[in-house]
């Protein structure tokens, strides 16, 4: 796959079969057919989940040609129907083309390559490489491997704002010259967008002290200030000076969006594009041919071009200071791509969503202090012991106060929005509500006691059985109690020496929850099935009545 092609070559790519119409995942069949084409090696599900094609990916960039050389990766990426295929395709004219001062080939030749068109609708998606990776020589002498990837763009109608921020990220990850598509101007949005691309970007990749990113070319098409800012390069790196520059009586936000950017990116620059004219803009059949676009156009176009492919120009992908092989490159999409599948990183939002979500969390922490803050006055501190029913009624009139505190904050996003956030604010105050259960139930002397006292009972039935079974010559069993009662006595101390200096708290807990479920289930049932039975004893023996005065009249 060398970049040896022939001009007379470029007719045997207006027939290419259709490349126009749609992007090429790879097939079986594609095995016998050799023919350049556009490989989508980045897939986006209707779940919007995402699937690499490592076998295509494979293909290309483990070729024996390519997989041992060192690669220049260049990517084009930006919001959508903004003609990043356009200009993909007119690269692939210069990289195919023998005679590079004639390489924009004839006037009346379609524009053929990375599937485009006219129009509103969205035509690329995730990522397409071209299958050929062409070898150019540098001026050192050295062979490397050019690859040129097409991206989907962003914020079409039928992607998440997670999907744009996946591909623009994985792009930028993996080219080493990156070119970001504008129409008219760099607006803050843009820089914003950028940001947020570009950190997502980052938080999959390792720490390093380098910058992550290596060139990033702003690409404002269709510019119309060339009184201010000349088109072409010098044009643009003065605008793009006065864009990015940090002054003192900016916004803080401003700042860190530029210093954000400039963090990112070891080099950047901007070129400006001057509009390719009406015929272009608005002929539904327009083909790309060069007699109906501009000529000034086409004059920035070949300077363009020629700057970014030109092989002194030409930047190898480097990551951690090493220069990366097509075998490289692979390994790299494989574990970026993992990243990306997983759950690791967080989503990335709207600034709709992002608002509406800080908005709904400062009502549930608001109605949460209400909660907190009143229940702190009924049992709270050094507040004495509060009866548990109380306690539970004070709780349900505390619940509904914050609940309604929370639906009467105006909040964004709407009612069904607001409800998972009703939810947690319900189950917060629950689980504050059982600590303060737990706070409360620990001013109860008879709480607090109950682990003392459940051993103190066990010691002294142990004894009484123990003093028993051994005067009527059940020796086995007395030992066992007597047994029990020493075991009963060690754990009475060791709970009294833990809860004096604090240490080995863990077999505290243990001990109060073996004596808790001593009590409850065998004292307290033992009490309370007494008590039940007493009836029983008053019946059997009848308590002495005293005698009436009208008795005690007639013994007299």
């Amino acid at each position: 796959m060398a970049q040896t092609r022939p001009a007379s070559n470029m007719s045997d790519r207006n027939s290419w079969g259709g490349l126009s119409e749609g992007s090429f995942s790879w097939t079986p069949e594609d095995e016998t057919d050799q023919r350049p084409r556009p490989v989508q090696i980045l897939l986006i599900n209707d779940d919007h989940t995402f699937q690499l094609d490592e076998e295509a990916l494979n293909r290309i960039l483990l070729s024996e040609e390519v997989r041992d050389r060192e690669v220049v990766a260049l990517s084009v990426a930006g919001a959508f129907r903004k003609g990043k295929s356009f200009l993909m395709d007119f690269m692939l004219r210069y990289m195919y083309s023998k005679d590079r001062s004639e390489w924009l080939g004839h006037t009346e030749e379609p524009l053929t390559g990375f599937s485009w068109r006219g129009g509103s609708e969205r035509e690329t998606t995730g990522i397409q490489i071209w299958s050929e990776v062409f070898l150019v020589d540098k001026p050192d002498g050295q062979k490397v491997a050019v690859l040129l990837m097409d991206t989907q763009g962003t914020f079409d109608s039928q992607s998440t704002l997670r999907d744009s921020a996946t591909v623009f990220a994985l792009s930028t990850m993996i080219s080493s010259m990156q070119v970001y598509n504008l129409s008219q101007n760099i607006q803050e949005d843009d820089l914003q967008h950028l940001q947020l691309f570009t950190e997502y970007g980052r938080l999959a990749m390792e720490e390093t002290s380098q910058k992550p990113f290596q060139s990033l070319i702003f690409l404002v098409r269709d510019w119309s200030f060339p009184y201010e800012f000349n088109y072409g390069l010098d044009g643009g790196i003065k605008f793009l000076e006065k864009r990015l520059k940090i002054s003192e009586n900016q916004h803080e936000e401003l700042q860190n969006v530029r210093k954000h950017i400039y963090s990112c990116f070891t080099d950047i620059s901007c070129f400006l594009m001057p509009h390719p004219g009406l015929k272009v803009a608005t002929n539904p059949n327009f083909d790309g041919r060069l007699k109906e676009i501009d000529d000034e156009f086409v004059k920035y176009l070949k300077v363009l071009v020629c700057w970014l492919l030109s092989p002194e120009n030409l930047e190898l992908k480097e990551i951690n200071g090493n220069n990366i092989t097509g075998r490289g490159l692979v390994e790299y999409f494989k574990a970026y791509i993992k990243i990306y599948q997983g759950e690791e990183l967080p989503h990335p939002k709207s600034m709709l969503q992002a608002t509406a979500e800080a908005n709904n969390l400062a009502a549930v922490a608001a109605a949460k202090d209400l909660y907190s803050r009143k229940m702190e006055e009924v049992c709270g501190g050094d507040k004495p012991f509060l009866a548990p029913n109380d306690l539970q009624n004070k709780h349900s009139v505390l619940r509904e106060e914050s609940v309604k505190l929370f639906r009467g904050v105006k909040k964004m996003g709407g009612e069904e929005f607001s409800r998972r956030y009703l939810q947690q604010l319900e189950g917060e105050v629950d689980e504050l509500y059982v600590n303060y259960i737990k706070h409360n139930d620990s001013k109860n002397i008879f709480h607090a006691a109950r682990t003392p006292a459940t051993l103190f009972v066990v010691i002294f039935i142990m004894y009484v059985t123990a003093g028993v079974t051994g005067f009527i010559g059940v020796d086995i069993v007395a030992s066992l109690c007597n047994m029990i009662m020493g075991l009963s006595l060690i754990t009475l101390c060791t709970w009294a020496y833990i809860r004096y200096t604090g240490e080995y708290r863990e077999l505290g807990a243990v001990i109060d929850q073996v004596a808790g479920a001593l009590w409850d289930q065998a004292l307290f049932r033992l009490y309370d099935a007494a008590t039940s039975h007493r009836h029983i004893y008053h019946h059997t023996f009848p308590a002495a009545q005293p005698e009436s005065s009208a008795d005690t009249r007639k013994k007299k």
